[in-house]
């Protein structure tokens, strides 16, 4: 949680001062008086809790903490100037936006096919379209980046003054590269043999794969790579003898040309809804509420194909 005594001027003149390597430099820049400057670097100095710069008669010198504070702060600069710059071009485009948070496996199965319906329903509409993992997404929800996020339902105490409202139902699977030993004789024992691509603890799947694994009757495996990127998850199978454990809806596709192969090992309990997820006091703007539509059409045609990707 950011210290809410922390504000824009605090980081704002950090990196001024850090850039310039000067308190009289950064003050001029900022239109500020050197006292005024230096009173905001004690200050933020203070909340933080450690020493971020050293003074002295020859400038600036950063400290180890201040090196490490710079950089993320010198990224939330940027990204505020995007986010402004991205305001200033919707607003002379005359463009409504709409910004989706999407779960891994949905990004891959099922929103490609929303958003070519969205696009005939709201051809002037811009989909900003953004996918990373359950609590990122769920906070972004939460802060009013996102307007709407898809995905798996995670942790009880990640979704408190969250709505949700199921579409359809996707599980757990294990995949292997083609020509995988494995394929052979397949058994579950052989998780314990192969390294294998593991959901990490942040991972809305995790405590379904826990629970598999729990079923299966398998302890920690220790020959594990845990990720959550389905670009190095796909790589790292096709390229090794690895085991991935992911959702099916992120490999479906792949499955169905071919690319990997399902291990046939019984997943039921893994099974989850998938769902809208929004604050509750939300009230949908009319573009929010043409893309539920879009979302029901898509779900219309295609819902046993979800059911059972």
């Amino acid at each position: 949680m950011i210290d809410r005594r922390i504000k824009f001027r605090h980081i704002q003149c950090f990196v001024e001062i850090a850039r310039e390597r000067s308190l009289k430099a950064a003050a001029a820049r900022l239109c500020l008086t050197q006292p005024a400057i230096s009173k905001t670097l004690k200050e933020l100095e203070e909340i933080l809790g450690t020493r971020l710069m050293h003074r002295s008669r020859s400038g600036v010198h950063m400290t180890k903490q201040g090196d490490l504070f710079v950089h993320f702060a010198q990224m939330s600069l940027a990204s505020l100037q995007q986010g402004l710059d991205g305001l200033e071009h919707q607003a002379s485009a005359g463009q409504e936006r709409l910004s989706i948070g999407l779960w891994p496996s949905v990004a891959a199965w099922f929103m490609p096919a929303v958003a070519v319906e969205f696009a005939g329903l709201a051809p002037d509409a811009v989909l900003s379209i953004i996918d990373g993992p359950h609590r990122f997404l769920i906070d972004g929800l939460r802060h009013g980046d996102l307007d709407l996020v898809i995905g798996q339902l995670g942790q009880p105490d990640t979704l408190q003054n969250i709505s949700f409202t199921q579409l359809y139902h996707e599980r757990v699977t294990c995949v292997v590269r083609p020509e995988h030993p494995a394929l052979a004789t397949p058994d579950v024992s052989q998780l314990e043999n192969w390294r294998v691509v593991y959901p990490p603890k942040g991972a809305a799947i995790y405590p379904l794969v826990e629970r598999m694994m729990i079923g299966f009757g398998i302890g920690h495996l220790r020959n594990r790579i845990e990720a959550v990127s389905a670009d190095f998850g796909l790589a790292y199978t096709l390229q090794t003898d690895a085991i991935w454990i992911t959702s099916r809806g992120v490999v479906g596709h792949h499955i169905a040309e071919g690319r990997l192969i399902e291990l046939p090992f019984d997943t039921t309990i893994t099974q989850g809804p998938v769902g809208l997820m929004t604050p509750p006091d939300q009230t949908a703007s009319p573009l929010l509420q043409v893309f539920k539509i879009a979302v029901q059409n898509v779900l219309g045609r295609n819902l046993h194909h979800m059911e059972h990707p």
